[in-house]
């Protein structure tokens, strides 16, 4: 964990000092490479044969917490919305 944290903590600083910079390249690079990890990762689940046999049971539960999680962020920001409005005197 701590070689995690020290690899994103170097990360960071050196996005720090190369700010000035404008690196094209990296965000190109970075969506190849999580589309790359994507990949990965499918096959790593593809070839569980025990997430493979209950994958109807996790996909309902899967299904359930993403509309779960997905009607509290709709809530959320409707709240902070009304919250905001309200401060600025808006009112809707």
């Amino acid at each position: 964990m701590l070689q995690i944290i020290s690899i994103m903590a170097a990360g960071i600083g050196a996005g720090w000092l190369l700010r000035r910079h404008n690196f094209k390249l990296v965000g190109i690079l970075l969506t190849v490479l999580v589309w790359a990890l994507l990949f990965f990762l499918g096959i790593e689940v593809g070839e569980n044969e025990q997430i493979i046999n209950s994958l109807q049971a996790l996909g309902l539960e899967a299904l359930l917490l993403s509309l779960a999680g997905t009607a509290g962020s709709i809530l959320g920001a409707w709240a902070l919305w009304r919250f905001i409005k309200r401060k600025e005197g808006g009112g809707q």
